[in-house]
């Protein structure tokens, strides 16, 4: 064999054994992201089915409490609450009203904290809209005004004033539903809020707690439901 044919066979085989080398390489990379790629796979379908058990978990928790009884509860047969419009003051037979006829514009009750006393005629037409309505006395401390005010502040269909008028010290009012709690710390207050904001109680669900009256008792561009 000549110098040049060993020379070109020599060539041949390193050539070749590059070629398997990089056949390898190949298939070891391949390998490696088929199994990356399962193991990401595995791990977002086990993160999705951690998710979504935990919210149904969650679900299964605020469907339990929403059927649960409030204890002191007080409720009124909402057929024998008026719903009608009307411009003239109205009597209402419990303090803070829980429904009854009442004025064509509601109350802005977006998470709205009022720091003056609003016009119950106003107020009763959000709790017709799934409002949770929070009132209050001189008993009630600071502390607890502020922590209600923090809830309230962060909860839509839901508005805060003061009644200094009311027998309890707190207070806390849906259509046809009221409970008297004495601070803001009372387990009821919670299961209040999410038994009855925007809860089964509700004539009007989704209708708006916005445009409304505001503080300075202006607005009113929503009428008539």
């Amino acid at each position: 064999m000549t110098s040049r044919t060993s020379a070109t066979a020599d060539r041949r085989a390193r050539i070749e054994e590059m070629r398997r080398a990089e056949q390898a390489r190949e298939r070891r990379n391949r390998f490696l992201t088929i199994g990356i790629s399962t193991v990401v796979v595995l791990g977002l379908v086990g993160f999705g089915t951690f998710v979504l058990m935990k919210q149904s978990e969650e679900q299964d928790k605020k469907d339990s409490a929403a059927k649960a009884p409030i204890a002191a509860e007080k409720s009124w047969d909402p057929k024998k609450l008026g719903r009608n419009h009307v411009q003239t003051a109205v009597k209402y037979d419990m303090k803070p009203p829980v429904g009854g006829d009442h004025n064509p514009v509601w109350m802005n009750c977006d998470g709205v904290v009022y720091d003056k006393k609003i016009a119950d005629v106003n107020a009763v037409h959000s709790l017709e809209h799934g409002a949770v309505w929070v009132t209050y006395n001189k008993q009630a401390s600071q502390a607890d005004v502020k922590k209600l005010a923090d809830k309230v502040g962060k909860t839509k269909y839901s508005l805060m004033s003061p009644m200094d008028d009311q027998a309890g010290a707190i207070m806390l009012s849906a259509w046809g539903k009221q409970v008297t709690v004495d601070n803001a710390d009372d387990p009821r207050v919670d299961a209040f809020f999410t038994k009855y904001v925007q809860g089964p109680q509700t004539p009007e669900p989704g209708a708006a707690c916005t445009g409304g009256l505001d503080a300075s008792g202006q607005g009113g561009a929503g009428m008539g439901r």
